[in-house]
């Protein structure tokens, strides 16, 4: 299925599964560059945007919000955030609100006032506020989450501010804090006004991505990456075309990858396209985890349906599995969990598979060998570089090919415990510099060593090199890393973390749908990575 940017864009623009907005926050030294920012976030996709008139550096109350509003092409909301609520505004609080008022009156479609502000607003107010403009009033917590405690009494006295539309946005410590926000979004559909409920940080990603399956009127989309209004804001582009946000609703599941760190997986490129172009009604999305188990514990639900693990959890995923498939216990490391309709989590381990038929393949090169005839890699010394869950799931399949294995670990006690559990060699990793006993070895990096943003480094060197017949990487950010390059100059064969990557993934892809792995559009999306 060819799948073009502008058919996703169509597809992303077209039909809708939910009526969360997207907003577009606009922030900019002058008038003229907002107006430039607006038509962006038209043709972007936005539904509206939201002008900060506290970034402005030149400001005319009068002239400037008359002027934006009519040249604005989409709805508009203005804010005019005070420092003191993490805004850049730091003048007088009367003329602030009395801006706000003229705003009000001049058109707007939204104005935002912040909770500690909202009885001086209204009792500031000159007659009746106008019914096309709705009050969103707003509160910011840059420190932490409340308990839902805390939480529902916010938002019951932002409710009983007079608010048309409740706006929270808290902090996340710990990506379980999201789970409070979501349960408080569904609870005010019942309840009252619409809410805009968000988690800012890096934790917090979901809040943003997921607010259409819990009922969250809007979102907000950054125009470009890294100029965000407030942390953790996805852009617009990637909402869309990466997240199909138009397309969750209540029955969506979720999907994602479990790491520290994580941002960098492509996990959700591969899996979301691959959802899309079938009509699957998932989204698969990045979990910054620092504790599993608290994790499981807190998304219980059966809409949390699946997960990859990467780096540090494979191992301690193991522990917090109902069911472990016997390679994966056999291993000691489980990189796929799957929630059963019981809610009981199963783990497999999808790693060896994809890494071991990936050095296979590029071991064979252009000749195909009948798997009958036996595995290229029989008899072969392959050493792997980490002892974790990745490096566990490649020492047992290697081993499993009949191959000779050797750990080499930074800590020796580690390689020595994996390599006496699956009978192989044990090394430290200062002395792979020095172990040459053949000149066709294979080698296996499993370690994050020469993964963004520590490009450079490499976990041996050059010289050593040239006693292996191929070099392997799990990393895939970048593609070639330092160790593939040196390889390849080497005279090596080289196989990247790109092609275990979509190994492992077809089996994952299998075990969240119940469908067969779209092969063919899993190496398309990732050839043009």
């Amino acid at each position: 299925m060819e799948l073009t940017v502008e058919a996703v864009k169509m597809e992303s623009q077209g039909v809708r599964n939910n009526s969360t907005l997207i907003c577009a926050p606009l922030m900019a030294d002058s008038v003229e560059e907002i107006v430039v920012q607006m038509n962006r976030a038209k043709s972007s996709g936005a539904d509206l945007v939201e002008i900060r008139l506290d970034s402005l550096k030149n400001f005319n109350p009068v002239e400037d919000v008359q002027s934006l509003i009519k040249q604005c092409p989409l709805p508009t909301l203005f804010t005019y955030r005070p420092t003191w609520e993490g805004g850049q505004y730091d003048g007088d609080e009367k003329i602030r609100l009395d801006v706000l008022h003229f705003v009000m009156e001049s058109g707007a479609d939204y104005i935002d006032v912040e909770l500690k502000a909202v009885e001086e607003f209204n009792n500031s107010m000159r007659g009746k506020k106008p019914a096309k403009c709705k009050l969103i009033v707003s509160s910011h917590n840059y420190q932490c989450t409340p308990s839902i405690e805390d939480l529902g009494n916010l938002v019951a006295a932002i409710q009983a501010s007079g608010a048309d539309i409740v706006k929270i946005a808290t902090t996340a410590v710990d990506i379980t804090d999201v789970a409070r926000v979501f349960q408080i979004t569904v609870h005010s559909q019942v309840s009252g006004a619409p809410i805009i409920a968000m988690v800012m940080g890096e934790r917090g990603l979901m809040s943003r991505i997921l607010c259409p399956k819990f009922g969250g009127y809007l979102t907000f989309g950054a125009l470009d990456s890294g100029i965000v209004s407030a942390p953790g804001q996805p852009t617009i582009a990637d909402l869309l075309n990466l997240y199909n946000f138009r397309q969750i609703g209540p029955d969506t599941k979720i999907f994602g990858i479990i790491g520290k760190p994580v941002s960098h997986s492509k996990s959700p490129i591969l899996y979301n396209e691959a959802f899309r172009a079938i009509g699957f009604n998932g989204i698969y999305v990045h979990l910054l985890v620092d504790d599993l188990a608290s994790f499981f514990q807190t998304y219980s639900s059966t809409d949390f349906s699946g997960f990859s693990c990467t780096i540090p959890h494979k191992e301690s995923a193991l522990k917090c599995c109902d069911e472990v498939d016997p390679v994966a216990e056999s291993i000691g490391a489980v990189n796929c969990i799957i929630r059963r309709n019981s809610g009981k989590l199963f783990g497999c381990n999808t790693d060896y598979v994809g890494a071991i038929s990936a050095i296979e393949d590029g071991l064979r090169g252009s000749v195909h060998i009948n798997s009958a005839t036996g595995s290229p890699l029989a008899g072969k010394l392959f050493v792997v570089i980490g002892a974790g869950g990745a490096g566990k799931a490649l020492a047992y399949g290697a081993k499993e090919k009949g191959a000779r294995v050797v750990i080499a670990n930074r800590t020796y006690e580690r390689a020595k415990e994996l390599a006496d559990t699956i009978g192989g060699h044990a090394l430290s990793i200062s002395e792979l510099d020095n172990f040459r006993p053949d000149s066709h070895m294979i080698l296996a990096n499993t370690t994050s060593i020469g993964m963004q943003p520590n490009i450079d480094e490499t976990p041996i060197s050059k010289e050593a090199l040239k006693s292996y017949e191929l070099v392997f990487d799990a990393i895939y950010t970048p593609k070639i890393t330092r160790l593939l390059r040196e390889a390849d100059e080497c005279g090596a064969k080289i196989v990247t973390g790109v092609e275990m990557f979509i190994g492992q993934a077809y089996e994952q892809y299998e075990r969240f749908t119940g469908l067969p792995a779209p092969k063919e559009l899993f190496n398309k999306i990732m050839s043009n990575y």
